[in-house]
């Protein structure tokens, strides 16, 4: 195979070459940054010359087009690998790889991220491209209904992660035949040897138990590797195919191989150099294998924006977790490309009413909330429009997943319901108070929070319009609509609901907490106390000029109430805006859970909390000095 000649398939024997030049190139890139993974990229280099060459249907001139396959370096760290197939396909240069990689201001990342085209997912944080590749092969097989198949390259430590067995449990369930894991196992983690090192019998044992059909194969023997793929990609299996690949990290350079300690390291130029020779110096193959099959493009029908939409009496007492089921029921009627996702509890979040509905667009990920998050995001790479819900208190145990999505530049809508102390009885693990801090400290986010039925289907259709990582959180109990059908709720807006020119004290409030601050203000208007109160509908980006108006109309005197503990929601909100805009004199009284709550009523949780309408009150007198 000549030296810069584009090749289109590849026996082999020149599958071998291809393999030592990602293997050379792997270690001068890393050299070249000073930091890197060259021996986990060597250990893997003959799969992906097999894959690259000979299996991976993909129009590298058109990584948007909808046939295209789909590979997903779940083990991140491999990147000097991946970015040398990059080169290998002539979609970078060596230059770039010799100059950029993991240099400043390059798309050359340390771990891959979607700054490339030919990235779906951003990697580096273990046990999660599985997952995500699960959405990416839902999308395939019940959606899109095109043949490309997903192929994930594991690392054999990420085989510890319990998001990788959810994954695989959810592609057996699912029937996914078009999900390809090919394993990595060299034996070799970060500090030292794995958990199950090289017993790939293990290893089998539990992919067969969670429906995968397994490989067992050498993974430096090329004519194993070619059929192992071969056989993967035919379909016949009905589930997923698991390749178990033994490998030896560092392979091609006899100093390290299988060597401890050198996890995470760049060869020092020396050594390099030595590295390089005994690869049989530098290549330049340029290899692009074969093209999708030309399907054409998935057949989503267009949007119906003339749709009748919900809507309640004002005084109506609705929840609006029930109100968000509504909402998206009738986005499914709007969006043939709005799907829906949930943990097994959609009879509490209300997502059943799109399950029944369109159930061809519903995925039940039951109790794996890692998995839910991990296919919406998968299902946002072939550009649905994902709703996943669960119980505000459970999206938690996914916050790296959530993290992760953000980084991967995903569109991801996310519901949380039953929050707070408001749900009552059932006590503190089922209480989300964390959540709004949580989701307020993911990158570029949107966090909503309604406090009746009308806004939260005002929101729930602008989530679909939202970029980003969006979050609304819902509520369990039923109370009063107080908008009108038809009032608009923009993204970083909020609702003024009393207002007047002798206002002396400002109450802010969300969700269930609207409702008491303006019970407190009639109180309080009964006391001879004007008292303007916000719903602050919009937490993030939050209605900053409204909030520095009241701030001046009151003096700066402010409650603020929220059912979340005082880190980072509501309260960090206000005042991270009003410091933000240098209001000077405030006067601020935060109510917020700040003990461990129990069981209970709601008025009663709701009051031990020193949230409710009496403490919302109280605080005001206090401000004004009575």
């Amino acid at each position: 195979m000549a030296s810069g000649a584009l090749v289109t398939s590849i026996d082999l024997d020149q599958a071998e070459e291809l393999a030592a030049q990602l293997r050379v190139d792997s270690v001068r890139a890393s050299t070249s940054a000073g930091s890197g993974h060259p021996t986990s990229s060597m250990s893997a280099a003959d799969i992906l010359a097999v894959l690259v060459g000979r299996h991976l249907r993909y129009d590298w001139d058109r990584p948007e087009a909808d046939s295209n396959d789909h590979l997903i370096f779940s083990k991140g760290h491999a990147s000097p690998l991946l970015y040398s197939v990059y080169k290998a396909v002539g979609v970078i240069s060596d230059e770039e790889l010799m100059t950029g990689y993991r240099r400043f201001g390059s798309r050359l990342e340390g771990h891959p991220t979607p700054d490339l085209p030919w990235v779906d997912v951003a990697t580096g944080s273990l046990g999660q491209g599985l997952p995500d590749g699960v959405g990416v092969a839902l999308a395939g097989k019940y959606l899109d209904r095109l043949p490309y198949r997903v192929w994930v390259l594991c690392g054999d430590s990420e085989m510890a992660e319990g998001s990788v067995w959810e994954a695989l449990d959810k592609a057996a369930h699912y029937k996914l035949s078009n999900l390809i894991a090919m394993v990595d196992v060299n034996r070799l983690g970060q500090r030292g040897p794995t958990e199950l090192e090289w017993n790939l019998d293990a290893y089998a044992r539990r992919a067969e138990a969670f429906g995968a059909r397994v490989l067992t194969i050498d993974g430096h023997d090329l004519a194993q590797v070619d059929a192992a793929l071969t056989s993967a990609a035919d379909g016949s299996y009905g589930g997923p195919t698991v390749i178990l690949a033994r490998t030896i990290k560092g392979r091609g350079f006899s100093e390290i191989e299988d060597h401890e300690g050198w996890h995470g390291k760049p060869l020092p130029e020396d050594m390099a150099g030595r590295a390089v020779a005994e690869l049989g110096g530098e290549r330049a193959l340029m290899v692009r294998g074969p093209l999708p099959q030309e399907s054409g493009a998935s057949s989503v029908t267009n949007s119906k924006p003339d749709q009748p939409l919900p809507v309640f009496r004002c005084g109506e007492k609705v929840p609006t977790r029930k109100a968000y089921g509504d909402a998206l029921r009738a986005l499914g009627r709007i969006n043939p490309r709005v799907v829906a996702l949930d943990s097994e509890v959609s009879n509490s979040t209300h997502t059943d009413e799109f399950a029944k509905a369109y159930p061809d667009r519903y995925f039940e990920m039951f109790i794996a909330e890692q998995q839910m998050v991990a296919a919406a995001v998968g299902l946002s790479v072939r550009h649905y429009i994902p709703f996943a819900s669960t119980f505000a208190a459970f999206l938690t145990r996914a916050h790296d997943f959530i993290r992760m999505a953000a980084i991967s530049q995903a569109n991801l809508r996310l519901i949380g319901s039953h929050a707070g102390v408001e749900i009552g009885a059932d006590g503190p693990s089922q209480m989300a108070l964390e959540d709004l801090a949580m989701m307020r400290a993911v990158h570029g986010s949107t966090v909503l929070y309604p406090s009746d039925a009308t806004s939260t289907v005002a929101l729930t259709l602008a989530m679909a319009e939202t970029k980003g990582i969006s979050y609304l959180r819902t509520t369990r109990g039923s109370y009063p609509v107080l908008y009108e059908s038809g009032e608009t709720f923009p993204v970083g807006g909020s609702k003024v609901l009393r207002c007047s020119d002798a206002d002396q004290v400002t109450l802010i409030g969300a969700g269930v907490t609207v409702h008491h601050c303006l019970a407190a203000a009639d109180q309080l208007a009964a006391n001879g106390i004007q008292a303007r109160v916000i719903d602050l509908y919009s937490v993030k980006p939050v209605d900053t000029s409204t909030l520095v108006a009241a701030a001046h109309a009151t003096h700066g005197r402010i409650v603020i109430s929220e059912d979340h503990h005082p880190e980072g929601g509501l309260g960090a909100a206000v005042a991270d805006a009003l410091l933000g805009a240098h209001v000077a004199n405030l006067r601020i009284r935060h109510l917020a859970v700040r003990n461990m709550p129990g069981s209970g009523t709601t008025s009663e949780l709701l009051d031990a909390a020193g949230i409710s309408r009496h403490h919302i009150e109280g605080a005001a007198k206090e401000l004004l000095g009575g």
